[in-house]
């Protein structure tokens, strides 16, 4: 027993030696440094940036729960978040990339297994050579027992091949999990952004149900006002023209409606539940009325577009190191250490200890090119990594400024569209009581009418525009992939 014990210590010596040997080996890939950003070190405002950058950090820390404060539409992005397929299948890669890492990860150490094999050989006695076999004295069966536990053919990583894949296959991995939460905040801010346009389309619907009621009681005056010879033909056609137009409006009102209740499904999975809270007055959907001015553009380091291209760029970058270690030796070993017998009784007795060290190398002397293209592509593939990267952020750093600029004029051109709609119902308002007085013919508040119209239906849009370019914003900005606030 002591001499076993013994042998089982060298084995597991060579191994802690030959573990420490796989941990301090050397490392071919490139030192990786992040490319510089390549755009402003800001966004170009008219406002200080002094005072609101502490908030502007905290808005892209919000939660969408706490971003979204509709309950109704909490309910619709908790619903698209369980059901929605696109993210159903990003989860299931995320998955399947994180399989991919814990295969390669295992790599780095030997598949150790063990065996028990027995056998019973039954002699022959015409092939025996045996005198006395010969003589008509057969022999006994033969048996045999073996049992032990080892490894076969592992590498030794003296040259960070196998931990270069190991690496690369890891940053793919956490670029599964950024694509999958950039597909959360696209999710989240579609459902939003469809969301109030449907209470945008309710609230045009529910103008041109108030023109058309309001163009059916002129018409009734008209008419009545015909019977009394008060008024003429041409007047009364002008107004059934405009119920005519009413209708069309409400009709198309209703099928923009409809239609944003089937983008809403689509978005969150399933039929729209019965059961869903009610939802808060247009406008006051998100938590901010607006977002603060001047903003550095490191914040765009908290969009998952960005982190998932720079993981996928060190994966380019480690898969370099993998590349380089095809050109030097690669050492494997196999290892056993078991008993075997004749006899059972004996299997595990000291006599019967087996065990077995086999070290290899292989040097690659002419590979034909294999190599030096296997890194010529590897590093190619880093540049192209680079440049996605790279473009990653100017796209991203466009997101911000148009949404940026966007902001401002929204806010200007609602204030004038607000003036706009003022001015259009005085001018109606009059141009309709000279019309019932009798004192202008109907062609005046026809007009005006008809410019009110229109500048309820653009103060509408312009609103719309304005709330959605704020989860723009957000969005682009990186927030909306989480439901609780990142804790500080």
């Amino acid at each position: 027993m002591e001499r076993t014990s013994a042998r089982t210590d060298k084995v597991f010596t060579s191994l802690c030696v030959l573990t420490s040997l796989l941990v301090s080996g050397c490392d071919l890939s490139p030192h990786y440094q992040r490319p510089p950003l390549p755009v402003r070190a800001a966004w170009e405002t008219a406002h200080d940036t002094s005072s609101n950058t502490h908030a502007i950090r905290d808005i892209t820390t919000l939660s969408w729960r706490e971003f979204y404060q509709d309950k109704r539409l909490q309910a619709l992005i908790d619903i698209a978040l369980r059901n929605n397929r696109d993210l159903q299948k990003q989860a299931a890669a995320v998955l399947e990339a994180q399989g991919q890492y814990q295969v390669q990860h295992g790599s780095l150490f030997p598949k150790i297994s063990t065996s028990a094999n027995s056998i019973y050989v039954n002699p022959s006695s015409t092939l025996n050579v045996n005198p006395v076999s010969a003589l008509g004295n057969g022999l006994d069966p033969l048996k045999a027992y073996t049992v032990g536990i080892g490894f076969s053919s592992y590498e030794i990583d003296f040259f960070g091949r196998i931990r270069n894949l190991t690496r690369q296959q890891a940053e793919s991995a956490l670029s599964s999990e950024f694509n999958r939460r950039s597909l959360t905040i696209s999710i989240v801010s579609q459902v939003g952004s469809t969301y109030l346009g449907w209470l945008a389309d309710q609230k045009q619907k529910d103008l041109a149900e108030n023109v058309l009621s309001s163009q059916k009681q002129t018409l009734a005056l008209v008419k009545a006002r015909l019977v009394h010879g008060e008024s003429d033909t041409l007047t009364v056609s002008e107004v059934e023209t405009q119920v005519a137009q009413a209708e069309a409006n409400r009709q198309q009102a209703i099928r923009q409606t409809a239609q944003d209740e089937h983008q809403l499904e689509l978005l969150i999975g399933s039929p729209l539940p019965e059961t869903l809270p009610p939802a808060a007055p247009f406008g006051s959907q998100t938590i901010l009325d607006d977002i603060p001015a001047g903003l550095p553009s490191t914040l765009l380091g908290n969009r998952p577009d960005i982190l998932a291209a720079e993981h996928i760029l060190k994966a380019s970058n480690a898969n370099i190191g993998a590349a380089r270690a095809a050109f030097f030796p690669r050492v494997t070993l196999t290892a056993y250490e078991g008993g075997g017998s004749l006899q059972f009784r004996h299997l595990f007795t000291p006599g019967a200890e087996i065990w077995a060290i086999n070290p290899s190398i292989s040097l690659p002397l002419l590979s034909w090119g294999q190599n030096e293209g296997n890194l010529k592509i590897s590093k190619a593939r880093k540049q192209e990594e680079i440049a996605d990267y790279e473009k990653t952020i100017q796209t991203a750093f466009k997101e911000v400024s148009d949404a940026l600029t966007a902001r401002d004029t929204y806010l200007k051109q609602g204030e004038q569209q607000e003036l706009f709609v003022m001015s259009s119902q005085k001018a109606y308002d009059v141009s309709l009581i000279r019309f019932k007085t009798g004192n202008d013919s109907y062609l005046s508040a026809l007009v005006h009418q008809r410019s009110l119209y229109a500048a309820q239906q653009s103060l509408i849009a312009v609103q719309l525009a304005r709330y959605q370019n704020l989860i723009t914003l957000y969005r682009a900005l990186g927030g909306g992939w989480s439901d609780a606030s990142a804790k500080k």
